[in-house]
């Protein structure tokens, strides 16, 4: 999964990537700088729950900004400073959402039918 982030973890002012379940669960975690927090304490599922029905946002802090991206899978955060492009991370994301789909099987002779 580390190839899939690759675009977006080489952008300057990147600090990580956090790929989350619907549910909370931390699918996929990257950091690119030392001292982050341990986000498997975190109670992602009393977060997400506010951003229902959000497909982006841009949250500014003091230090720094966060960007949360929803995907099929669940949601993506990625931490970053307050210098990094936010435009050209919307098109990276943009790239890399079709790359997240969950896998689809099929039943049957369906699978023998496909157009």
């Amino acid at each position: 999964m580390k190839e899939l982030f690759a675009d977006i973890l080489n952008m300057q002012g990147i600090k990580g990537v956090v790929l989350l379940s619907v549910k909370g669960d931390i699918v996929y975690q990257q950091s690119l700088v030392d001292g982050v927090p341990d986000l498997a304490k975190v109670e992602w599922e009393n977060i997400l729950s506010t951003l229902d029905g959000t497909r982006e946002t841009d949250l500014a802090f003091d230090r720094g900004r966060v960007y949360i991206r929803k995907t099929d899978l669940g949601y993506l955060l990625i931490p970053m400073s307050l210098q990094a492009s936010v435009a050209m991370l919307r098109l990276n994301c943009d790239i890399l959402l079709p790359s997240l789909k969950p896998a689809k099987g099929t039943r049957g002779l369906k699978r023998l039918f496909k157009k």
